[in-house]
């Protein structure tokens, strides 16, 4: 582009309707170059990366060394977002999505699979270890609570300890689950 050219730019003049679209065009795009910083910075906090050991494609496993499912957990949604990719070889998955609420300063747990369960589970980093508690109600109506901990071990691996209160609100152990890395 020469000088002359970009000096002489309109060749007509603009008319007011022209310069007004011009004009908003021009500022349209400022505000979307701003608005991308702005949401690329959203999670870029050190609360936002409290569930990052999680990351990874990894086996699970019982106690008993049995495998129980493979996961895969991604951050998406510009880093806002955790999402959990649960399958198993008879044929059952789930998901969940995790995020943290600067707001509240909690960390949220939507999990759904195909058995209809819907889990929502809400808490925070404690001693290392991701903490989220929640409730359902059972087949009778009654209030069931869920506690699920997940602490990174030294050798890279992630204990998942869900426990559950039984009919007389004691805690049981629902999964307990080692996560290796694939």
């Amino acid at each position: 582009m020469t000088l002359t050219w970009a000096l002489s730019w309109p060749k007509r003049p603009l008319s007011l309707s022209r310069a007004a679209r011009a004009f908003a065009l021009v500022a349209l795009g400022f505000t979307a170059l701003s608005a991308g910083r702005a949401f690329a910075d959203a999670c870029d906090g050190p609360e936002y990366r409290q569930f990052d050991f999680w990351l990874g494609t990894w086996q699970v496993h019982t106690p008993d060394g049995k495998l129980a499912g493979t996961n895969r957990i991604e951050r998406e949604y510009g880093g806002c977002v955790i999402h959990e990719h649960y399958t198993t070889e008879r044929g059952y998955t789930g998901e969940s999505l995790n995020t943290y609420d600067a707001a509240r300063e909690v960390w949220h747990q939507t999990w759904v699979d195909n058995a209809g369960t819907l889990l929502l589970l809400e808490g925070r980093l404690r001693a290392g270890s991701m903490v989220l508690e929640g409730q359902t109600l059972d087949e009778k109506g009654r209030a069931i609570k869920h506690r699920i901990t997940w602490t990174p071990n030294t050798d890279g691996s992630v204990r998942q300890h869900w426990e559950s209160t039984d009919e007389n609100g004691r805690w049981t152990t629902a999964f307990d689950g080692r996560y290796t890395h694939e």
